[in-house]
């Protein structure tokens, strides 16, 4: 009876422990400015646990390439591609 019950507990505990906020993508982070810098600010008060989550990661690159946008950067090729795998 033991052998089944610890596993099922510890399954039930991690369960409890997880955070059932849903992960919005990049875009989703450009397109909500309040939810952005609500979770900018709510990831850089708590790093240690936030830092690498993916809504963290998601809601920082959003503010980067805003910030790149509005710099008016524009991509480039390169000069001298190279060829043949060289």
């Amino acid at each position: 009876m033991k052998n089944t019950i610890f596993p099922f507990l510890v399954v039930l505990t991690l369960a409890a422990c997880s955070d059932n906020t849903p992960v919005q993508t990049v875009d989703w982070y450009k397109a909500h400015d309040p939810e952005r810098k609500a979770m900018i600010a709510k990831c850089e008060a708590n790093p240690g646990e936030l830092a690498a989550s993916a809504n963290c990661i998601n809601a920082k690159t959003a503010e980067n390439h805003l910030a790149v946008d509005k710099r008016g950067y524009f991509d480039l090729s390169p000069i001298n591609p190279l060829k043949g795998g060289q």
